[in-house]
């Protein structure tokens, strides 16, 4: 009778915990229809967005993330993630890739969210990859702190050591538990990283990984009050378009957390060379053409992607 007690008091918490954050969840118009858009292929994609947008810190938290008053608003974190039959796939669009940007000419990626905000971002993507971009979450960097220390941290693996002024960086190679600003000033350090944008989203997908598996923990999901701390926090933190709910948001997480656990594939669009200096526009990433359609083409059919071995 004790047991039945427990499992039915479990089951009611769970729901209740479900009714409240799928009240919490906050949407934003990020997907439109327009001439040309990409027919729908196998499987479900999710456009994952980083935002750097700056204007919910304080003064005091900027200089902890060591970052200026800059109020542009553009994006550290583009991400494909697909799932369907076959095990979830995650693919990197680093932010320097040079794509066209519908009305703006060929620039980075990541200037589209500048020019238009989600909706042209999602458009842009949708074109450079040809793929139908069915869900968008989007979360930005205070948000992003806030759930790390939530989680009362995540742990992170380094080969070498790590330094970057820029973002704060300064860590030994091992492995250590990471806070919030911590975790923010890893995956944000480019500037030292021989790999630049391609060392750092290697970073972005580990940090993802260390975040779901937590998430995913029985330290969390057993603990109600804990359980209910991290997903207002994560609620808070995230923003997803008008047609997600909470099942799909929590279908989303689980495909992060089948990735970090080996049950999916991560890798980053192939690009031909890094460090491409374009008149005007900079350094930049130029995609593989061929590479990337074979990619982009097995997302499509839901099929196992090809990779190059990164992780």
């Amino acid at each position: 009778m004790s047991l039945l007690v427990l499992v039915v008091a479990v089951v009611a918490v769970g729901a209740w915990l479900y009714v409240s954050a799928n009240r919490q969840l906050r949407h934003m118009d990020a997907l439109a229809g327009y001439a040309g858009r990409p027919a729908a292929g196998k499987g479900t994609n999710w456009l994952l967005v980083g935002s750097d947008s700056r204007s919910t810190l304080t003064p005091q938290q900027r200089r902890d993330l060591h970052v200026g008053n800059n109020q542009v608003r553009n994006t550290d974190t583009i991400m494909v993630l697909h799932y369907g039959d076959h095990g979830p796939s995650l693919v990197s669009l680093p932010r320097d890739s040079y794509v066209p940007i519908p009305g703006h000419g060929s620039r980075k990626i990541n200037e589209a969210y500048a020019d238009g905000g989600p909706k042209l971002l999602t458009r842009t993507v949708e074109q450079a990859t040809g793929l139908r971009i069915d869900r968008y979450a989007e979360v930005n960097f205070l948000g992003f702190v806030q759930v790390v220390d939530a989680l009362d941290g995540v742990r992170l693996c380094l080969d070498k050591p790590l330094r970057d002024e820029k973002s704060g960086a300064d860590f030994p190679a091992g492995c250590r538990e990471m806070n919030g600003t911590q975790a923010l000033a890893y995956v944000r350090a480019r500037y030292t990283d021989p790999d630049g944008d391609l060392g750092r989203v290697k970073r972005q997908r580990q940090l993802l990984g260390a975040v779901a598996d937590e998430m995913a923990s029985p330290d969390v999901y057993l603990d109600p009050s804990r359980l209910k701390r991290v997903l207002d926090t994560s609620l808070a933190a995230v923003t997803v378009d008008d047609g997600a709910d909470l099942a799909r948001v929590l279908d989303m997480g689980w495909s992060m957390k089948r990735i970090a656990g080996g049950g999916g594939t991560a890798t980053t669009v192939p690009v031909l060379r890094p460090g491409v200096m374009v008149s005007g526009v900079g350094s930049v990433l130029r995609w593989d053409e061929t590479g990337a359609r074979r990619l982009f083409q097995a997302l499509r059919n839901d099929d196992r992607i090809p990779t190059s071995g990164d992780k």
